[in-house]
């Protein structure tokens, strides 16, 4: 039996929904490192710099000489320590969101004056309680016209 040529495997990876999810991540993702790094660059640091005594582009004591016109910038490294943290920090609120989001628990966002109630499933039967994801109801024993499911309700 033949495996599948290189080609195939090629184009069945490509025509996959989630490589165009990830080239477009890749892509926003470059973009916002490019924001998140010029704030950094052009407001933080030169902020530190002045905090710790310089003119607002270099510090002594954060620039060490070591030979002609080379130099330990602590400065850049704590910039590039910011900016991972930045981007990192946005990354984990993006990745939590969609997690809630992916798991129903994130809430409908209502208007003034309205909030959300949500009602656990009843059996249409028996009018009991019945748990999410059930198929048969526990108490009447009749089976469920769907999986039963939690239900919002937006309230003024």
């Amino acid at each position: 039996m033949k495996g599948k040529g290189l080609a195939s495997e090629f184009k069945e990876f490509i025509n996959r929904g989630n490589v165009m999810d990830m080239a477009v991540g890749i892509i926003v993702g470059a973009a916002f490192t490019a924001i998140v790094t010029a704030l950094v660059d052009y407001i933080i640091t030169p902020l530190i710099y002045l905090i710790t005594g310089g003119n607002g582009t270099n510090v002594s004591g954060l620039r060490i000489p070591v030979g002609g016109d080379r130099f330990i910038d602590f400065g850049a490294f704590i910039g590039a320590i910011l900016n991972f943290l930045i981007i990192a920090f946005c990354v984990f609120l993006i990745v939590k969101a969609f997690n809630k989001m992916k798991d129903g628990s994130a809430r409908i966002p209502g208007r003034r004056g309205e909030k959300t109630v949500e009602h656990a499933p009843v059996c249409p039967f028996c009018k009991e309680e019945v748990n999410v994801g059930a198929t048969r109801c526990y108490h009447c024993a009749a089976d469920l016209p769907e999986v039963a499911e939690v239900t919002v309700e937006v309230v003024k």
